[in-house]
This record gives structure tokens, sequence and C-alpha cells, in this order.
């Protein structure tokens, strides 16, 4: 068994999307195309002729590589083909490229071994194999509140809505929140969503009001039996009206007839958990990799 790290210019890319494919792991954040996207620069760590594989992105600063989670990527780690991930052994060859690593592994990669590197974090799901009418009798009693709410404001759907609307309007509310977003990562983001509804892979729902304002919007993924919500926001000065709700109940009530399950995107932070957990969904973990190693007086800095 031999692992060996691989600079994204020499990496096989039909043998390593065909490793991601067949993968019971695999998830489309790890495609090629995907990666491209979304990471300033990536390698791989590659076991034999791709039996297995362990995408790295990658940045530098002050001199030093080190492995960070980009945005608008959920979940990375380990993918094979079989049943072994050999989590241990690339998590060593990992380390031993680089210093200091923060990265998302996926939900299959648990190895109790690891436990001192990680830390959980989780995401929501919701079964999808039953209708829609049991699913909704399934929320809590706020969400139901919510939806009579955005009756009662006649919130309508627009389903294939341009992009950029939920780029602003993220960008003018989620993002306001958040300082480490640059003009890049909606660049990025527009990239990205561009790509997967050409790829068939994505798709854009937007909530507006009876006056035909933007009041909420999200962008779904899919993948092998699975939607993922990969970003969505709402208007900030516009929340009374029941439009997140609304929106994630008219995702579900169209993905319902064609996929297994819902994944909300997940999020660890205890309020984001808790709403996504009232539309009765379940909590899965995964493990985030953390692993220091620079020298004192750059830990500090990286803490």
């Amino acid at each position: 068994m031999t692992i060996k790290y691989i600079e994204r210019v020499d990496i096989d890319i039909q043998k390593y999307d065909a490793c991601i494919d067949s993968s019971k792991q695999g998830v489309l954040f790890a495609y090629s195309w995907y990666l491209d996207i979304v990471c300033d620069d990536w390698n791989c760590l590659v076991l034999d002729d791709y039996v297995a594989v362990m995408p790295i992105p990658w940045k530098e600063k002050y001199f030093i590589k080190y492995v960070y989670p980009p945005l608008w990527l959920l979940q990375l780690g380990i993918f094979s083909k079989k049943d072994d991930a050999y989590e241990l052994e690339f998590i060593s060859e990992l380390e031993s490229q680089f210093k200091f690593i923060e990265l998302r592994l996926n939900a299959s990669n648990y190895n109790e071994k690891l436990i001192p590197k990680c830390r959980d974090n989780q995401f929501q799901v919701l079964d999808l194999n039953i209708s829609h009418q049991i699913i909704s009798k399934k929320f809590n009693r706020n969400r139901k509140r919510e939806l009579k709410k955005a009756s009662q404001y006649f919130l309508s759907e627009k389903w294939n809505d341009d992009p950029k609307n939920l780029i602003l309007l993220f960008k003018n509310n989620v993002g306001k929140r958040l300082n480490n977003i640059l003009d890049k990562d909606y660049e990025n983001l527009q990239h990205l969503m561009d790509s997967c509804i050409a790829k068939g892979v994505g798709e854009l729902l937007s909530i507006y009001d009876k006056e035909d304002r933007l009041v909420a919007s999200g962008f779904f993924l899919f993948h092998k039996g699975k939607v993922t919500e990969l970003v969505c926001s709402t208007d900030f000065s516009n929340r009374d009206n029941g439009a997140n709700t609304f929106l994630i109940d008219r995702a579900i009530f169209k993905y319902q007839n064609k996929y297994d399950v819902f994944n909300f995107g997940g999020s660890s932070m205890e309020t984001i958990a808790k709403y996504y957990k009232s539309f009765g969904a379940k909590t899965i973990q995964y493990p985030f990799l953390k692993v220091n190693k620079l020298p004192f007086f750059l830990r500090l800095l990286k803490a």
C-alpha cells in the first residue's frame, strides 16, 4: 500500500473523479470541477492507483503552506472504493506534508484513534421517503405558525431565478455579519452556481412577497439521492413573514418525490441546528480535523 502526494497538475482527473463517483463517501463537493472553482489551490493524496483519495485545499501565508476549509464546500475527507478508508494512514501522510491543518472530513471518516485530533461538527438531515403531508405534520408549532404567516403575506415561489439575486441578498444580509467573505468568494459562488445549473446538479429557489420584493432565496445541490441546501439567505429587515420556513417547505415539497434525503447544509451552532431540527430533522456528526504543529511564534497567530 502506497499513498502518494500529487499536485493538482499531475492528478489523473478521470481516475480521480471515478474514485469519488464509486466511493461510498462520495459527495458532490469532492469532484475535481467543484474543487477547481472553490479552492485557491488543491492537491491530493492518492492510494495506489486511485483506490482511495483525499483532496487537500491549501493556501500559503508567510511562506508556509496550510490546509483550510474553503467557503461553499461543506465536507471533504477521504474517499475510497473499498470499505476501508485508511483514515489513519491518510492523516499521517497529510501531517507529514502540512504543519497546520483545518479540514472538514465526511461522516463516514470516523475513526476512534483520530478523536484527539478532531472535534465533532454536525449537519441535519430529513428523510424524504414519506409524503410531504406526513413530513409537514412533524414540523413543530413555530414552523407551522410561520407557514401560516407566509400565506397571510401572499409569498410566492420562483424557481430558476437569477443566481445574482441570491448573491446580492446574501451579501446585503448574511455577508454583513461575516468579515471573512471577500469579493472573490462571491465570484466563486456565482461561478459555482452557474456550473451546477449547467450540469443539472443545482437549482435555485427564490421567494417573493406581493410587492415582488425578494425576501428569501436558496441554492440546492443534488447528488445520489440527496438534496443539500448549499447557501441561503433572507431579508433581515423583513423577517416577520415566514419566508425562510416557506422556502424550505417548498423545496421539501418539490424534492420529496425525487430524492431520499434532504440535507440542511448543517450547522454546529445550537440556534441554527435547533431551527433545522424544528422541521423534524435529525443530527448527523462528522469530524473536523485540526492540527497545529507550527513553530510556537506562528502557532499563536493560527490558534
